[in-house]
């Protein structure tokens, strides 16, 4: 295990009812009462939104202003417990970072975090040093039977405008990396999902070819903690998608989300 970093609340268990409208996750708690959570990720959570589903997850500070006061952390899809926070990577990643223990991000000066740089964009993490070293965090879940994670899970022009940045940012003379994260143990792999975004996947390789650096980590995510188990290779080799078209049609039952009943018609 690289680093270990304890969940900053205590979970709440409960199982899921439905998700409505992306951000919203109805949650029937283990002390029977129903509640509406915000879901912070805003994909397809393919094979994971399945009524029924062990869910876990955390309150807002009595002081906070949040009109959802709970927020969908955890979820369990086919016996593993898998990350549904798809921030919560972010400070884990910090606490790696903080702990030097990755090869090649071992030796830097300062950690900053969510720095303005290029054109509209804001880079999680930059480390100080006599090359300054610009880290992208992207987060997976999905994992298909093929034992790889892929990422985007849905179009995201926004992770593409990234990859573009940080490859002006190493023209410039900065280094840059993409630090993909799965909140899952069972992924031996990432991908760039050419059935989901090929834009995206077309920009990584570009991006890849231009001096920008792939890496990814495996996270194990707890009832006590995040586990950051190990470095994990990216795979950004072209290939064919007519097996992950299968998978995706098997996963589509327990994706996406519903219009909220609650909401009035426009």
């Amino acid at each position: 295990m690289l680093v270990r970093v304890p969940h900053a609340q205590p979970l709440i268990p409960g199982r899921l009812v439905d998700r409505y409208d992306r951000f919203i996750a109805e949650i029937e708690l283990d002390s029977g009462a129903r509640v509406r959570a915000h879901c912070v990720n805003p994909g397809r959570m393919e094979g994971q939104v399945r009524p029924g589903a062990r869910a876990w997850l955390t309150k807002a500070p009595p002081a906070s202003k949040r009109k959802l006061r709970y927020t969908w952390e955890l979820v369990e899809e086919d016996g593993i417990i898998v990350g549904a926070n798809t921030v919560a990577p972010n400070r884990v990643v910090a606490e790696l970072l903080a702990a030097r223990v990755l090869p090649g991000l071992r030796r830097f000066r300062g950690l900053r975090r969510e720095v303005a740089y290029g054109e509209r964009s804001r880079v999680d993490f930059v480390l100080d040093g006599a090359t300054p070293h610009y880290i992208e965090v992207k987060n997976t879940h999905l994992r298909y039977p093929d034992a790889r994670g892929y990422f985007p899970d849905s179009v995201s022009a926004r992770a593409t405008h990234h990859l573009e940045a940080l490859s002006e940012v190493v023209a410039s003379g900065a280094k840059a990396t993409v630090l993909f994260t799965t909140q899952r143990p069972d992924v031996r792999a990432i991908r760039p999902s050419i059935l989901h975004d090929p834009e995206f996947a077309a920009a990584a390789r570009a991006a890849h070819a231009e001096g920008v650096r792939f890496r990814a980590v495996t996270i194990r995510p707890t009832l006590a903690a995040f586990e950051v188990l190990r470095e994990i290779p990216v795979d950004l080799k072209i290939y064919e998608t007519d097996e992950h078209e299968r998978w995706r049609a098997e996963k589509l039952p327990w994706s996406g989300w519903r219009r909220d009943p609650r909401r009035r018609p426009s």
